[in-house]
């Protein structure tokens, strides 16, 4: 839980953007800390005029999602460098959603590394920084994409596995990837659940193919699991691929609920009943908040 000689409410403060206050303030109300927003006016041209309280303790908290990232970073770089003029010596970014962890290699000659990139600003800017679930790929720790400050990744597993404890009986879960196997096995492992493991090939952004293990999903409740869920073509693929075992129902949780276009509508058309997600993006399918969860590596 909260350390209250880490922070106390005397030297410091927590700051969250409008779009993510209400989660920021259940942060606040979940380390005892004082909660300001920071103001922001955009002006026609795009141009973002960010505005902090004139008196800042010694450590601020600055609390904002970074989905939809590119102007958030530009105002979140307002925001530090801001922080820091008005006196904070102690700077920590809470994001629950990390923007621009996939690209951490160039495929092609001339590509951005975009991980390795954003991650050296993050490093700039913040003393710490502390994420959920960060999707990374060929690295084992947040801190080789975040150098040289303190890079602490979180697992929403237990909120999730609480969640699916709470809603459901004795489902199965499934993995709809490779990728996918350390979320449903932990969250597995915390309830006592089966789970199996599908295998994806994806042939671009829009098109993936789903195989998945014979005979086990007949007739059950089956939870599909994934860490983010942007276009939503991988769960898609896999409740489709489900479809001919004729489960009870299928259902969907997710850590990070992208969805982007058309994502919920597909995934309904494709059998999927239910998505449920964490609130480290604001969504309709938020069903687990992540407040305590956060508080915790504070």
């Amino acid at each position: 839980m909260f350390d209250p000689n880490r922070f106390n409410r005397d030297d410091t403060l927590i700051l969250g953007f409008a779009e993510y206050c209400v989660p920021a303030q259940q942060l606040a109300k979940y380390t005892e800390l004082p909660y300001r927003d920071i103001e922001l006016h955009r002006f026609p041209d795009g141009e973002s005029k960010v505005r902090l309280p004139d008196q800042l303790p010694d450590k601020v908290i600055i609390c904002r999602s970074l989905d939809r990232p590119n102007h958030k970073l530009v105002e979140l770089a307002l925001a530090a460098a801001t922080a820091r003029e008005l006196g904070a010596s102690e700077l920590i970014l809470v994001a629950p959603y990390l923007c621009y962890m996939r690209q951490d290699i160039a495929f092609y000659a001339g590509e951005a590394i975009s991980q390795q990139i954003i991650g050296k600003l993050l490093a700039q800017w913040f003393d710490a920084v502390i994420t959920v679930d960060p999707h990374l790929h060929r690295i084992d720790k947040l801190s080789e994409a975040i150098p040289d400050t303190e890079a602490i990744t979180l697992t929403a597993a237990q909120p999730i596995a609480d969640f699916l404890g709470k809603t459901y009986n004795n489902p199965l879960l499934v993995g709809p990837d490779e990728e996918s196997e350390q979320w449903v096995t932990a969250v597995a492992q915390m309830q006592g659940l089966e789970y199996v493991i599908g295998r994806k090939k994806r042939f671009d952004d829009y098109n993936v193919k789903i195989a998945l293990p014979e005979s086990v999903c007949t007739a059950r409740d089956l939870i599909l699991l994934d860490d983010v869920a942007s276009t939503g073509r991988t769960l898609e693929a896999t409740a489709l691929a489900l479809q001919a075992y004729k489960p009870a129902s299928i259902s969907a949780v997710v850590t990070h609920a992208l969805f982007v276009g058309d994502a919920l509508k597909r995934l309904e058309n494709a059998g999927i009943q239910q998505v449920w997600s964490t609130d480290s993006i604001l969504h309709s399918t938020n069903a687990i908040p992540l407040a305590e969860l956060l508080s915790t590596a504070l």
